[in-house]
């Protein structure tokens, strides 16, 4: 008789940030039968969650497991976790990593599906990590077509994880991989980054579109000629094209540029028929990183010499200080032209 086998304990996982996707992601961690315990600052969200098991206030009607834990404790979150996945929007990214570093386990590395730059230094979030949780741990960011609704719900998706380390990189991967989710890996950090924040400008300008009801060639023609300005500033920068032909770019535009669960869509819906930002980001009553996002994509292109006209647009009628119509006539009036540089790929 064969001595029997003890299965080698699935890693422990820490997520801090206990808004819709946070929560979306520590309830699929959990459901792969890792211990998961989810970090936020609303007391109110986080008993509901350990309690309760809903987080009403963000993912209403969605029953969430048994085994996911809930604090308000950053420490006691961090104490055991073999991983730590930062699930925070872009403006708090920093201040969370300043406050995780301290308490985090040494052997934990840190991954986030956070997506945007850095407010006001327009710095891309793996840089701010480097710099806040120093030399030697491994980092990852997590990316990709996905509605923290439909990922609660146990409906299929896919995502992208790229690192600076392969071996971390898969691990990110194997905790979020499991019968409705598939995980890839890849290593383009900084062109996975662009993806994942420029494509919430690029969803703005296809709302504004058809809010206005200029028709799915319009939409299509946005999306299309977003996907032309993602890579020619991601060349720019040093990323790899490849990327943003996949997951954290074609695939995050598309979603976010036509579900109507995305916000940024639904911002630009709201300034195409007319509403005021202030009235449409009130109503939405979430974060909407496309507000702050626009300023550091324009950053990005001007530092590269690099021309967005669709992001350029998106950024004037962010700030008001051009109408959406006034936008749609800046586009139609550019000059024609080829419609990819000749050397955009060499």
């Amino acid at each position: 008789m064969e001595p029997s086998v003890t299965p080698a304990a699935k890693p422990a996982v820490a997520v801090l940030g206990a808004g819709s996707w946070g929560t979306a992601l520590a309830a699929l961690i959990a459901r792969h039968d890792h211990p998961t315990v989810l970090w936020g600052r609303d007391a109110t969200v986080v008993g509901a969650i350990d309690a309760d098991h809903q987080n009403p206030r963000y993912l209403q009607g969605i029953a969430l497991p048994e085994s996911l834990r809930a604090t308000t404790d950053l420490a006691a979150a961090l104490a055991t976790a073999d991983l730590v996945l930062v699930v925070v929007p872009s403006h708090a990214f920093a201040g969370t990593l300043r406050a995780l570093a301290p308490l985090r386990p040494a052997h934990a590395g840190v991954a986030w599906a956070t997506k945007g730059f850095e407010p006001g230094s327009g710095r891309f979030l793996h840089e701010v990590a480097a710099e806040v949780i120093g030399p030697g741990v491994p980092l990852a960011v997590v990316t990709g077509p996905s509605f923290a609704m439909e990922v609660a719900s146990g409906l299929p998706t896919a995502l992208t994880v790229h690192g600076d380390d392969p071996a971390f990189a898969q691990a990110v991967a194997d905790v979020l991989h499991g019968p409705a989710f598939r995980a890839y890996t890849g290593d383009d950090m900084r062109g996975a980054e662009l993806g994942g924040a420029m494509k919430n400008v690029l969803a703005v300008a296809t709302g504004v579109a058809d809010g206005m009801n200029l028709g799915l060639n319009a939409r299509a023609g946005l999306i299309t000629r977003g996907l032309n300005e993602m890579l020619r500033l991601n060349i720019a920068i040093g990323g790899k094209p490849e990327t943003l032909m996949g997951l954290a770019g074609l695939g995050d535009l598309v979603l976010t540029c036509t579900g109507d669960l995305s916000r940024n869509r639904r911002l630009g819906l709201a300034l195409g028929r007319g509403q005021t930002l202030e009235d449409a980001v009130r109503e939405i009553g979430q974060v909407v990183e496309s507000v702050q996002t626009a300023d550091e994509v324009m950053r990005q292109a001007d530092a590269h010499g690099v021309e967005l006209p669709i992001a350029s647009n998106v950024r004037d009628v962010l700030h008001g200080d051009i109408t959406p119509a006034e936008g749609l006539a800046r586009l139609l009036a550019r000059e024609q032209k080829a419609e990819y540089p000749a050397k955009l790929f060499a």
